[in-house]
């Protein structure tokens, strides 16, 4: 029987623009018959292993790179200062060659076209744990060529960013690993209509007699509730790190991490940096089960305003009903909220926590399912 951790998430967002289209519009969707906005699930996922770095160590994250090459080469000089930079770059190409990588040269930037030889760049980008990376560098000075040496490198050693998320590289599937996280698009739980924010610039030595602005533009944006929802796969997660007690700590900061992060996009503009008003985890022994249908019909503001109240009023009865119609009790369940208009989630009967009780109780349901209690 498997554990499974669900993350449902209500969060207020003032005027803001956290996740980019090509464009430069916010994200949006449509769901429900109407115009939602939308915060991708990579740009949850980024937010939340940026914010990994705050309690975790180097040696227990990785890295989402083209310049695998340049950073084994690093690595290589920095074990035997006595290799010559070039032949350590040579180490590094073979390694990655060795591990079923395909390298191509990175291009010269046009306004230097007089620049040192770039190097070279994996054909895509390739998560590697940094634990792995210190590991092939390690062999490579070794002189070791083949490649079973190196992928048995790279079919282990997972840091806790890539046993969560997962990678996939597209021509040796050997090398995937699966992830044990879903995260969902965030969504608001209402209808949104962009805005536009007109401003304008002073150049700050600009004569007194010109009185126009330096310069002036545009900015989208869009304020909302979002639901925002993820599952962990338990089972997966210890088998992708080895070790229960890792898998234990693990849990722990992502959902740190997943609840406290925040997109960074146009941040400096709007100050948007918001924690969510609640959080409902639950622990089931079936499989992940989001409560986005409580949103297909838009939430509607209530009488004094605001959509948080009705949003959370709305998780609260399809949640009931979801385990009412299906027979499938969520199991323990965690809840953490903020003020009067989230009062409705008392109706679960889950435990009320704050932050560091709410990541000590999953510990705890963890730790036992794994063993370890």
């Amino acid at each position: 029987m498997s554990l499974n951790i669900d993350l449902h998430i209500l969060q207020t967002v003032p005027p803001s623009n956290l996740n980019r289209d090509d464009s430069g519009s916010p994200k949006s969707a449509q769901y429900g018959g109407v115009r939602r906005a939308r915060v991708s699930s990579q740009a949850w996922k980024r937010a939340t292993r940026a914010d990994f770095s705050r309690r975790l160590s180097p040696n227990q994250v990785g890295v989402r790179t083209l310049r695998a090459a340049e950073l084994l080469a690093e690595r290589v000089v920095t074990l035997d200062p006595s290799v010559d930079p070039a032949a350590a770059a040579k180490l590094a190409e073979q390694a990655l060659g060795a591990v079923g990588l395909k390298l191509e040269s990175r291009r010269k930037k046009k306004d230097a076209p007089d620049e040192e030889d770039p190097g070279v760049k994996t054909e895509y980008l390739v998560f590697f744990s940094n634990e792995q990376l210190d590991r092939l560098a390690e062999l490579a000075l070794t002189g070791e060529k083949t490649a079973r040496a190196y992928k048995a490198i790279m079919q282990g050693n997972n840091g806790v960013d890539l046993a969560l998320f997962g990678r996939m590289v597209a021509n040796d599937a050997d090398l995937n690993v699966d992830a044990s996280v879903q995260v969902a698009h965030a969504l608001s739980t209402h209808a949104v209509d962009n805005e536009f924010d007109f401003y304008t610039a002073v150049d700050d030595k600009a004569p007194k007699e010109e009185t126009g602005a330096g310069m002036m533009g545009t900015i989208e944006f869009n304020s909302s509730v979002l639901y925002r929802y993820a599952t962990l796969n338990v089972d997966l997660l210890a088998a992708q790190l080895g070790e229960p007690s890792d898998a234990v700590r693990a849990v722990a900061e992502f959902v740190r991490s997943f609840i406290e992060s925040m997109p960074t996009g146009k941040q400096n503009t709007f100050a948007n940096g918001t924690l969510p008003d609640a959080v409902v985890v639950s622990a089931r022994s079936d499989r992940g089960v989001s409560y986005v249908g409580a949103f297909e019909r838009p939430v509607r503001a209530g009488r004094d305003g605001g959509y948080l109240q009705n949003s959370a009023a709305a998780l609260t009865d399809y949640a009931k009903d979801v385990v009412a119609q299906y027979a499938s009790p969520a199991g323990e369940t965690w809840v953490l909220r903020v003020g009067s208009a989230t009062d409705s989630l008392d109706a679960l009967g889950g435990t009320r926590v704050t932050l560091p009780q709410l990541t000590d109780a999953v510990c705890g349901a963890v730790s036992e399912h794994l063993g370890l209690a």
